[in-house]
């Protein structure tokens, strides 16, 4: 009898496990899953070792594989070469972005190639990114948004227009808000226009043009992404 209490108690922690990882957004899901695996791998040796059916040796490598993979991030930061390596990498890939931030959401916009990408921060899509959902997820997360916060409606409406091109408006129907800067601390400024602390009044005149270049709605951009632009270099250049 405990001995099936324990396997009933197995089983429903696997379930909910399993549950768990399937309710992960998409991007999450193999890390995950691969908890899962490991998890399983492990009380699989335990209960082997417990009936004498495995050797200590195989339940020692398994602990090794275990804790070799929960200190896979640490040896790489550890490492100056791993370090030096994964950090070019990144350096080469990535371009600069500028990030807005609302109450719902957290979008990033490409500076060379002007595309948007994002991730919700809030509600039942919570760590999703926004290139992940499909388009009734995304109907679902706009009203959820024009039930929770504006601003959210906005710069998720400013994304549906880039995705679904030509289309009719999604229902975002706020005006931008007022092109004084006001409301938007040094912080968000800087990282609206993709600068770091210390950016001269050049740098931030010329991250405003390049940026207004991508988002001007006179050229076909965004109502709302370029009046967030002009609030920051507004926000910057009288602080």
């Amino acid at each position: 009898m405990p001995r099936l209490i324990l396997l009933a108690a197995i089983a429903f922690a696997l379930y909910i496990l399993v549950k768990r990882a399937q309710a992960a957004p998409p991007h999450k899901r193999r890390g995950e899953f691969l908890k899962l695996g490991l998890g399983i791998a492990v009380v699989t040796v335990v209960l082997l070792a417990m009936a004498g059916k495995m050797h200590w040796i195989g339940v020692a490598l398994t602990g090794a594989l275990v804790g070799l993979r929960a200190l896979a991030p640490t040896l790489i930061r550890l490492s100056p070469m791993l370090a030096a390596k994964f950090g070019q990498a990144r350096t080469a890939s990535a371009g600069q972005t500028s990030t807005v931030a609302t109450a719902i959401l957290s979008m990033q916009l490409d500076h060379d190639s002007g595309d948007l990408s994002g991730e919700v921060l809030k509600g039942a899509f919570e760590g999703w990114r926004l290139q992940d959902m499909d388009r009734a997820q995304l109907e679902q997360l706009l009203r959820y948004c024009q039930q929770e916060d504006a601003d959210s409606v906005r710069l998720l409406d400013s994304y549906l227009q880039q995705r679904f091109p030509g289309e009719t408006d999604f229902g975002a129907q706020q005006p931008p808000p007022d092109n004084n800067g006001s409301g938007m601390t040094r912080k968000e400024a800087l990282a609206t226009l993709g600068l770091e602390e210390g950016a001269s009044k050049e740098d931030i005149i010329a991250a405003h043009r390049k940026l207004m270049q991508k988002l001007h709605p006179d050229r076909g951009g965004n109502d709302y992404l370029a009046a967030r632009v002009n609030q920051a270099k507004d926000a910057l250049l009288d602080s």
